[in-house]
């Protein structure tokens, strides 16, 4: 089968890149054959497959005319056809469009009956700001509704122009059934699927948790006394909910990895209160350190404060035979069974969440039975061999034009 991979960004930069180049390399280890869609970028990688790029959006830009663009592009609509006439694909599967690739290069696709897969790495499909999330807090406004509640809010880097745009963005794809026009949307959560279904999108939704492929799995228990968060330091991921948290209560140390707008407010926080001894800042580390710190960790601490939608950070830590303390919000509920594989928390409650920081480091006989549920049930549960599984049986539907239960 020749399946064209489309995600605005061509590098990794986050969740959704990663999903992107894994699932190219997953289906080439299966004999198909894959091509790339995306956006020129000084930063783009190469795959050594087929490549097609538009030209780059730059979303900083003051030109208030070039906004435009970034709704729709008669140039990209054009290089999508050149693609698909040169690639010939079978099926396409896309991910992050929009913006930068905009809605333009859907109707070349629909126009040659070519089936469309959407994963749904986020909830733009319903909020124009991507995240349900005003003021650090969860917005459901715009849910089903009057997409401009963005622009009154500013929610987007709190900037008028940037949220005029997104709000218009929005209401031409709700107009337009934009989503509507997808064979399938595959959601990595039941929650966001449910949330899109709330928006009044009708097309087929699968939910598929997403898959993690961690190289040298090992049964080995380590266990240094320390917690471990790491991904993006930021508002929406609950990053001064934790530091708060861990500093109600004296037990362990907290590791910290990764980079990002709050970085100089934490940093002011662990002097201010004291914690320079029990709160490490590791900076961006890359993925195999990451694993390092995961497996020599006592647990993962994951408190996010928005609609989170199936982290991997979730799924690595539990993949590898660690428990996870995770914010009780959006999709990570799905994957946490509280007290077998590590427990839940209200996302807004930190006192909560310091009791339940105490109670595991102080009990690690717990930690370590949770740890060895998470090895002999959700190992296997998140393994990209099932996650093909289920993938192959949704390409081989769509193409042979059968609907997808």
């Amino acid at each position: 089968m020749r399946i064209l991979l489309v995600n605005k960004f061509h590098w990794p930069k986050g969740g959704s890149e990663t999903y992107y180049f894994e699932l190219g390399k997953m289906l080439k280890e299966h004999g198909h054959e894959v091509a790339y869609f995306s956006m020129q970028n000084k930063n783009n990688i190469t795959t050594g497959d087929k490549e097609y790029f538009v030209k780059e959006f730059d979303g900083n830009g003051k030109n208030i005319f070039k906004f435009f663009d970034a709704i729709y592009s008669r140039e990209n609509k054009k290089k999508m056809e050149q693609a698909l006439d040169d690639f010939k694909p079978d099926i396409v599967h896309i991910n992050l469009f929009q913006r930068h690739l905009t809605f333009s290069i859907i109707n070349p696709i629909k126009k040659r009956n070519i089936p469309i897969v959407y994963t749904a790495h986020d909830l733009q499909s319903v909020c124009p700001a991507s995240a349900m999330l005003s003021n650090g807090k969860v917005c459901n406004k715009c849910l089903n509704s009057n997409k401009f509640h963005c622009l009154t809010k500013k929610c987007v880097k709190n900037s008028t122009l940037k949220s005029l745009l997104c709000s218009i963005e929005a209401t031409i794809y709700k107009r337009k059934h934009i989503y509507d026009k997808f064979n399938l949307i595959i959601s990595p959560s039941s929650f966001v699927g449910n949330i899109i279904k709330k928006d009044g999108i009708k097309s087929n939704i699968k939910v598929l948790h997403n898959y993690v492929d961690v190289d040298n799995k090992s049964d080995e228990y380590n266990d240094e006394n320390y917690a471990f968060y790491f991904g993006r330091l930021s508002i929406d991921k609950g990053i001064m909910n934790l530091l708060e948290a861990f500093s109600k209560q004296a037990e362990g140390k907290l590791l910290i990895a990764g980079d990002g707008p709050e970085k100089e407010k934490i940093l002011k926080y662990i002097k201010t209160n004291n914690l320079n001894d029990r709160v490490k800042l590791v900076g961006f580390v890359k993925h195999k350190q990451i694993l390092e710190y995961i497996k020599n960790s006592s647990f993962v601490i994951v408190p996010s404060i928005c609609y989170d939608n199936c982290p991997f950070s979730v799924l690595e830590s539990l993949s590898v035979g660690k428990c996870v303390i995770g914010a009780e919000i959006g999709g990570i509920p799905e994957l946490i069974e509280n007290g077998k594989n590590g427990y839940l928390y209200q996302h807004d409650n930190i006192t909560q969440l310091s009791e339940i920081i105490s109670k595991m480091f102080k009990n690690k006989n717990l930690r370590k039975k949770m740890s060895l549920y998470s090895l002999k049930y959700d190992r296997p549960k998140y393994s990209k061999e099932n996650y093909y599984a289920e993938l192959e049986k949704i390409y081989n539907s769509l193409v042979d034009g059968k609907n997808v239960s």
